[in-house]
């Protein structure tokens, strides 16, 4: 047996010296193209909550043409705010599929952010109007800003930005993160959440999912709505008659019924954003039709991405190599 295996070990800052929106944008691309086109593996979602008052979660996947195979252990540890830490967690771990051995272990945090950031990023491309110049979005978390980031860098007609805080209050942080995203975008604080709504031609709601956070009236023709935050049984953020009225897309139709907004309406049709992507799928939209998509994110997301940062790593030396004897 091999005495001188290796395990590459890469931190939170080798994972984020090694990330480029723009390679992430196309890995995540090819993560939806490889679900559509059956070549990759999206195996069944573990996601229960923890006795601690978390949750934890298993996304698991493969893409036996490329040898490529492993998951993401993640979820939400709300008592990490106390210690000053982040309350989300990931670890990821790349294996060979020909020895299951593990491969590479990465921090899973930064590429969790990037990826779901840049998949709003590519579903805004292919469902909100192009004309779009408002934006609303509901919270001011990493998830927020990262997902706010890539819809002012893929749709350059945006002119302003509305934001809804979870305390009510203007988050200044918050307005100086988009306000280095782009010149000349207008970024205003709402308390009002009907009334962002209704004022904006894109809405992107990235909460931890605690209930609807609009009313369904507030919603006008021709808004498309990004769904980040409900990934788990229980969870919601658009109120009820929303997804019945719109045109829903999804990342994966069984994870959209089993832990995202489509478990509040199952009997809902769908079409996944990567038979869009394919041309397996069109989607011939119509200026006063109302998009969603809800977003659960893909172990595929989380394996090419992660393939991408262990390939750069090897490349340029970056990350720490340890003894993995067999």
């Amino acid at each position: 047996m091999p005495a001188d295996a290796q395990l590459l070990l890469l931190d939170k800052h080798a994972v984020e010296s090694l990330l480029n929106p723009d390679d992430v944008l196309r890995a995540v691309r090819e993560a939806f193209t490889l679900h559509s086109d059956r070549e990759g593996r999206v195996f069944p979602v573990i996601r229960e909550p923890l006795h601690t008052g978390g949750v934890f979660g298993i996304k698991a996947g493969d893409v036996p043409a490329q040898d490529l195979l492993g998951f993401k252990a993640a979820g939400f540890w709300p008592s990490n705010r106390q210690q000053g830490g982040e309350p989300h967690q990931a670890t990821i771990l790349l294996i060979d599929p020909a020895t299951g051995r593990p491969v590479c272990m990465i921090d899973g945090n930064a590429i969790t952010t990037a990826r779901t950031g840049a998949a709003g990023g590519i579903g805004l491309q292919a469902l909100a109007r192009p004309d779009s110049t408002s934006l609303c979005v509901f919270g001011t978390g990493v998830q927020a800003r990262v997902q706010a980031a890539f819809a002012l860098r893929r749709l350059p007609s945006l002119r302003t930005v509305r934001y809804v805080s979870h305390g009510g209050t203007p988050d200044p942080a918050f307005e100086a993160a988009i306000a280095t995203l782009a010149a000349g975008i207008a970024v205003s604080h709402d308390t009002d959440g009907n009334r962002a709504v209704a004022g904006s031609d894109i809405v992107i709601t990235a909460t931890p999912g605690r209930g609807p956070l609009f009313d369904a009236d507030a919603l006008q023709p021709g808004t498309h709505i990004n769904a980040v935050g409900t990934d788990t049984r229980g969870k919601r953020e658009l109120p009820a008659g929303v997804l019945e009225r719109a045109i829903v897309v999804a990342d994966d139709r069984e994870q959209s019924v089993t832990i995202g907004e489509r478990q509040w309406a199952p009997g809902v049709a769908c079409t996944e954003i990567g038979d869009l992507l394919t041309g397996k799928a069109s989607l011939a939209r119509q200026p006063g039709d109302i998009t969603v998509f809800d977003m659960t994110g893909l172990a595929l997301q989380d394996l090419t991405v992660g393939r991408m940062i262990h390939e750069r790593a090897m490349a340029d030396g970056v990350g720490c190599a340890i003894a993995w004897p067999w």
